[in-house]
């Protein structure tokens, strides 16, 4: 028989040897051995546009250069353009997904495009009470109908059908936001016990696996999907809903076993992103064209070079800038619009009337503006590629002609108004002629030699083009240079001009044929 002692103490070697495993389980529950990792959270609100898409990419860049393995970007936005969604979209699913784990943190609404970049994330965490849906596509000053409707929400559905694929969200209720024609119903699987979501012709008949008997209808056939964050929980679509930011980053990291080293960084857009975004928005750009136009009829219809031609310059520079940090200008558009830029200042101010160079300036314009409403390489034309890109493309010539509107406005009220006003500046800064027949002398801006006097011309006056008429310049009447327009005609030096309109200090003059 063997000692008692021995079997005492082999049966308290064993008791330990069972604790302790045990024991040192708890602190593994507890999650003090999980991995740490970094966060970062960068904040998409506003507009959807290829500013912001340019912004998130650098910002991302920053937060995975400093080895941050969760991107939870804040979505608070109404949507925006397509085109700029789907990059997003794309962005997400097909570049940053495989680097970091994505997350969209909804925390007032998700809607229409903002709707399709939260999807593209591999979580969606919605903060209460905050909305999620909405995509169907609609066109800035136009109606999308028929095959058009259906191509655009075709192109959409399908990019909703690839996140859902990516990261497991219910498709018939992605396909019920950009749709109004899809009927949803919510049937639980027997097997599993859980919810799966059903377009109405495509119902499971199998009783055994489904209780179809009560089949629950989520979307009806005449609305568009739009989920508060409690229902968007409910039906699969959000990870968690949160009271804050803090609860967010608590689902992950109990959840994925994870825990958070300190305060996430939190990456905002900069004020240079934030103004190249304003200066794209439609109705900026229709303003920047307006004035841009209207300097350049002012800078026209006035002697010399001034302030209008600076403004309009300005405005050029601005819009062809501001396409090109956001993608849209590529160096080959911006050197066709200065190149036309070029060949009308030559046809203008070098060559005889109007010509090849003038045509061929203003057929560069025109090419150089359409490229920059169309995302498209250096190397292919710039011609919309599909439904989506086609509206985008109208939103772009809407937004311009509202400008040519703008300007058209402006010109008139200018033209009618601006002479009349008692200041002389204001006056002066736009020629507009007189009533025909005015014989009255009239005291006009010229140049002289010293040792003569200012002289009055008046209407019938005779005297020669010498500073070209494009259509403004000078002409000599006797001893004096005085400064003129021409009436809707360029005039080379030395034509024979007639003296036909006064209006203030400004002379409107036309060519007269040479006596035989």
């Amino acid at each position: 028989m063997e000692n008692p002692l021995r079997i005492i103490a082999v049966g308290i070697l064993c008791l330990s040897l069972l604790s302790g495993p045990s024991a040192g389980s708890e602190p593994n529950d507890a999650g003090t051995d999980s991995p740490t990792v970094k966060a970062a959270v960068i904040v998409c609100k506003g507009m959807i546009d290829d500013g912001l898409f340019k912004s998130i990419q650098r910002r991302t860049q920053m937060a995975l250069d400093q080895d941050v393995k969760y991107l939870i970007y804040e979505i608070q936005t109404y949507g925006g353009l397509v085109q700029s969604a789907d990059d997003i979209s794309k962005y997400f699913i097909l570049d940053i997904g495989k680097k970091a784990h994505t997350v969209a943190y909804v925390t007032t609404e998700a809607i229409s495009a903002g709707a399709m970049i939260s999807v593209s994330c591999q979580d969606i965490i919605m903060l209460e009470n905050t909305t999620i849906g909405d995509c169907a596509p609609i066109m800035l000053g136009g109606k999308l109908e028929g095959v058009e409707r259906e191509k655009t929400e075709s192109f959409i559905r399908a990019v909703f059908m690839r996140a859902s694929e990516a990261n497991g969200y219910p498709a018939a209720l992605l396909k019920a936001m950009v749709t109004m024609q899809i009927k949803v119903y919510g049937i639980r699987n027997l097997q599993t016990g859980e919810y799966e979501f059903f377009e109405d012709e495509r119902l499971p008949d199998d009783p055994n696996v489904y209780d179809i008997e009560k089949k629950e209808l989520i979307v009806k056939d005449d609305e568009l999907l739009t989920l508060t964050a409690s229902q968007a929980f409910e039906y699969g679509i959000a990870r968690a809903q949160v009271k804050d930011r803090a609860g967010a980053l608590d689902f992950l990291a109990k959840r994925d076993n994870v825990t958070f080293a300190g305060e996430p960084m939190l990456l905002e857009t900069n004020w240079s992103e934030e103004m190249v975004r304003w200066l794209n928005s439609p109705a900026v750009m229709a303003v920047l064209v307006m004035l841009a136009m209207l300097g350049v009829y002012i800078e026209f219809n006035t002697p010399g070079l001034g302030l209008p031609g600076l403004a309009a310059v300005i405005c050029f520079v601005i819009i062809i800038g501001s396409k090109y940090l956001v993608g849209m200008a590529n160096w080959v558009e911006v050197l066709l619009f200065a190149v036309g830029i070029l060949l009308l200042l030559v046809e203008i101010f070098v060559l005889p009337g109007f010509g090849v160079a003038g045509f061929s300036g203003i057929a560069c314009i025109f090419v150089g503006l359409f490229g920059m409403l169309v995302k498209n390489p250096p190397g292919e034309f710039p011609w919309p590629q599909d439904a989506i890109a086609w509206s985008d493309l109208t939103s772009g010539i809407v937004a311009l002609c509202l400008g040519i509107v703008g300007f058209a406005i402006l010109a008139w009220l200018i033209t009618k108004y601006l002479p009349k006003t008692e200041n002389e500046f204001l006056s002066g800064l736009f020629l507009v002629p007189a009533a025909l027949g005015q014989t009255s002398a009239a005291h006009v801006s010229m140049t002289t030699p010293p040792e003569r006097e200012r002289r009055s011309v008046k209407v019938g006056d005779a005297g020669r083009v010498v500073l070209t008429l494009r259509p403004t310049g000078k002409a000599r009447f006797g001893d004096a240079m005085v400064d003129v327009v021409a009436e809707a005609e360029f005039l080379d030096k030395g034509t024979k001009v007639e003296i036909i309109q006064i209006r203030g200090n400004r002379v409107v003059v036309k060519a007269v044929e040479e006596q035989s």
